[in-house]
């Protein structure tokens, strides 16, 4: 009798937590405007400061290792913080119910926009959004490299990565180039130290790294497109921004499936509604091949899924090695490169005149001097491209 009260309590408590979870995750999948670093402020503000689920150390380990591995960081933070506190079935829910609020209006936006994208007031909130999505992108770079960049070397690899970028080198080779650069830069005074075993790690780390399946198809296929996001999936280190860099090599330059004006009304639908910026791909498969289309950009959370359940119990021991420590920053500034590179293609094709010049000025300024927060200052430019397009005619 005894013990089946107590397990009846124990149902009700692992209830009780995956129910905290859920709502939770729901809420923010509904409220977390402003990219990968607003999400994961509110993360750490409910689950550490208001809920107690872990002390400020753990979140800073956990967050740690969210760029250790590739994936979008908020979606795994999500995770690793559901999994903390409500076991397996917090680890799905949380990550699910985080991203299906955005996944469903992304896929919402891509009916308008596909069947009245020549409406007056459906291009006008994307002449308005586009500017803004570049300041709020130069605002990412900059507070994410005053962090990142600590050093002299640190800052030259995320400048090459900027320049390579712009020349047309492969994404994938600059993040794993620049980690690469920095674990040989730093092995020197391991190796002093500790002699030429220290490098071990590195080899078979560099032995695992460059996954491709590169199916290129010229015809959409839904299986392609599944694979294609997988495989940015696997490789997306650093911001949610990143995306951006993948996407318009994948999806503009080696399958034609999209134009860059395309890419840049989708990144932008994704930073105006809450939630990861990888929905973009959501509104992308969806302009491609519908409800299907949208569903394979699913693909994108798969390597995430599986390597959060892999590494979730061995946080602290990944963070404390010498190497990945150096993978963690060398991935990092070249991902503030790239960002940076995707930050002037889309200038070059929305900033086509003048208002939309002043547009990315004026936001540039209500975010940094004013502080004001990115979800108003998108639903200000949705609506001043609106009045602008109508005022024009």
């Amino acid at each position: 009798m005894k013990e089946a009260q107590i397990e009846g309590e124990f149902k009700v408590s692992t209830f009780t937590r995956f129910k905290e979870v859920a709502l939770l995750f729901l809420k923010l999948g509904l409220t977390a405007w402003g990219g990968p670093a607003v999400s994961e402020a509110m993360m750490h503000d409910e689950a550490v400061h208001r809920r107690k689920w872990l002390d400020d150390q753990r979140f800073l380990d956990i967050l740690g290792v969210t760029n250790l591995i590739p994936g979008p960081n908020a979606v795994e933070l999500s995770m690793h913080l559901g999994l903390i506190y409500a076991g397996w079935p917090g680890f799905l829910s949380s990550g699910l119910l985080f991203v299906i609020p955005g996944f469903v209006i992304a896929i919402f936006l891509a009916w308008i926009y596909k069947t009245y994208g020549s409406l007056p007031q459906v291009v006008g909130v994307l002449y308005g959004i586009k500017p803004v999505v570049i300041a709020i992108i130069i605002q990412a770079v900059m507070r994410l490299g005053k962090r990142a960049a600590r050093s002299v070397l640190l800052v030259i690899v995320g400048l090459v990565a900027l320049g390579l970028y712009l020349m047309g080198v492969e994404e994938m080779f600059l993040l794993f180039g620049g980690a690469l650069v920095v674990i040989l830069v730093r092995s020197v005074r391991t190796l002093v130290g500790k002699g030429i075993t220290a490098l071990l790690p590195v080899f078979s780390l560099f032995r695992l790294s460059f996954p491709s399946f590169d199916a290129i198809i010229q015809p959409f296929s839904n299986i392609t497109f599944f694979l294609a996001c997988v495989k940015i999936g696997a490789l997306l280190f650093g911001s949610g921004y990143v995306l951006l860099a993948f996407a318009k090599t994948e999806f503009v330059e080696n399958l034609g499936w999209i134009t860059n004006a395309q890419l840049i009304d989708a990144i932008a639908v994704g930073q105006a509604i809450p939630g990861p910026l990888t929905k973009s791909l959501a509104f992308i498969g969806y302009l491609l091949g519908g409800l299907p289309g949208a569903i394979a950009s699913l693909g994108i959370y798969l390597p995430s899924l599986l390597l959060v359940a892999l590494i979730s119990h061995i946080v602290i021991l990944v963070r404390k090695t010498w190497w990945a420590a150096a993978f963690i920053d060398g991935v990092t500034v070249a991902s503030l490169g790239l960002m940076a590179g995707a930050a002037i293609d889309i200038g070059r094709a929305a900033l086509v005149d003048i208002f939309s010049t002043i547009l990315a000025l004026a936001s540039l300024l209500l975010i940094f001097k004013y502080k004001v927060k990115t979800h108003w200052i998108i639903l200000g430019g949705g609506i001043m491209g609106i009045a602008y397009k109508l005022l024009i005619g």
